[in-house]
């Protein structure tokens, strides 16, 4: 299918322009705010110029026009890059994280930022890094290793709840067929699902005015959706259908993608991050960061903040179900199984550990998946192909989501305390936190 529109919700030539007395530091405030503004500056530079060696680095840029055009001009080596990543991070080192939380924030995010762009720089340049110590370079963060034994008590009970023969993937899939979106309710069922994340996100936090985004439906991804910030509080979201959508899914990406997720997280950061205190360097998302934990983390935990225990239940019986042409009847049946199956969900982090480190080959990583993560062989496959793309990117998702919600909980923003989570929750989506912030 062709991308179809659907839906609108709601540097100078080499390194001559950085240098250590371009940016030497002046007394007081002041001079430290402004030595800040010039680190911020080379950062975005620099993240646009290693995003001309990798098209998935940069995944937004809203920010000054002549920046881009800077970075564009100066066609930087990745040596180049790696030395002036250098530079600015011992120039930053050399700047007091002082003001208050928010700015020792912003120094703590810039130096780690810079730590895992000369990472990327190293990898880009052939050096092979493991899996673990790969994500701690990148994400600041290592996921933790379970055994076969851990999935194997999770499928053994899923085994009873689908007797019968055959592979226990297959009698899966078929059980959960009929839970399939028609591609032709697709966009009906979505638009409820993002009106109903929306309305639930705005009771709680206060949002640009404006902000909006629009819905595609695309093929030929590696990824289920897609958020494509550009600026200005809008985004582009993409939904691929290249494999069946089953209706968990629907609400799923709307939080995920957009409300409170994605979406929310890259305006409220642009509204009081950039336009409030004017830092240039929250303009640009490099992908393979330590933000993109918070990023993914947050936009999972935002589902379950948005709706907490029965009410998904309760919504998707009520509406999603009927609008899909599903039997509501089964709704509570579904939310069961697919509860118990999350209970594998770091299958997938082990199959991707095991492939990367050259422990296991392509088509052994899609039947580990098949085996121990309950996917059948198509979207196993799939999720082989977002391996070879992303690597070690799959920890943000289940292990961004359990240290965010650690976080959250830890600060009194329990289940039972839904407006202290709400309030707690849109704190960290508006600030420069990083995965070592969280612990």
């Amino acid at each position: 299918m062709p991308n179809l529109r659907l839906a609108v919700w709601g540097f100078a030539a080499g390194l001559a322009c950085f240098t250590t007395a371009g940016l030497a530091p002046r007394r007081g405030a002041a001079g430290d705010q402004d030595v800040m503004a010039k680190i911020a500056h080379e950062y975005v530079r620099l993240v646009l110029a290693l995003g001309q060696h990798d098209k998935d680095y940069v995944d937004a840029y809203y920010g000054p026009a002549d920046i881009k055009h800077e970075a564009e001009q100066a066609k930087l080596t990745l040596d180049a890059i790696g030395t002036a990543v250098a530079e600015v991070s011992v120039k930053l080192k050399g700047t007091p994280a002082s003001g208050d939380e928010l700015s020792r924030l912003r120094h703590q995010y810039l130096e780690t930022q810079l730590a895992a762009m000369s990472a990327r720089v190293r990898m880009l340049k052939g050096e092979r890094l493991s899996f673990d110590d790969e994500s701690k370079a990148l994400y600041d963060s290592v996921a933790p290793t379970y055994p076969e034994s851990h999935f194997q008590d999770v499928l053994d009970r899923l085994d009873k709840r689908f007797p019968g023969s055959g592979p226990l993937t297959d009698r899966f899939d078929a059980w959960r067929r009929p839970f399939v979106i028609p591609r032709e309710k697709l966009d009906t069922v979505f638009q409820a699902a993002i009106g109903a994340c929306r309305e639930r996100t705005l009771a709680h936090v206060t949002l640009p005015a404006g902000e909006h985004f629009t819905v595609e439906y695309v093929t030929n991804k590696s990824w289920s959706g897609y958020n494509w910030y550009q600026g200005g509080f809008r985004s582009l979201i993409q939904v691929n259908t290249d494999l069946p959508i089953y209706i968990d899914r629907a609400i799923d990406l709307a939080c995920h993608e957009g409300y409170p997720g994605h979406h929310v997280y890259n305006a409220l950061l642009e509204q009081h991050l950039v336009k409030e205190r004017g830092w240039t360097e929250f303009t640009v998302y490099p992908l393979f960061s330590p933000q993109s934990l918070i990023a993914e983390g947050t936009a999972n935990y935002g589902i379950e903040v948005a709706f907490p225990g029965h009410e998904r239940v309760d919504f998707e019986k009520s509406r999603l179900f009927p609008l899909a042409g599903l039997d509501p009847a089964r709704a509570a049946e579904y939310y069961e199984v697919m509860a118990l199956v999350d209970q594998v969900s770091y299958a997938g982090n082990e199959a991707a550990r095991k492939y990367l480190n050259g422990q296991i080959t392509r088509e052994a990583a899609a039947a580990w998946l098949e085996r121990y993560a309950m996917m059948p062989h198509d979207r196993a496959m799939q999720r082989v192909t977002f391996f070879d793309q992303y690597r070690s990117y799959v920890i943000n998702y289940n292990y961004g989501k359990d240290l965010v919600r650690k976080y959250i909980e830890g600060r009194g923003g329990t289940a039972d305390h839904p407006a202290r989570r709400w309030q707690e929750f849109a704190g960290l989506l508006s600030s420069p936190r990083l995965p070592s912030g969280l612990r």
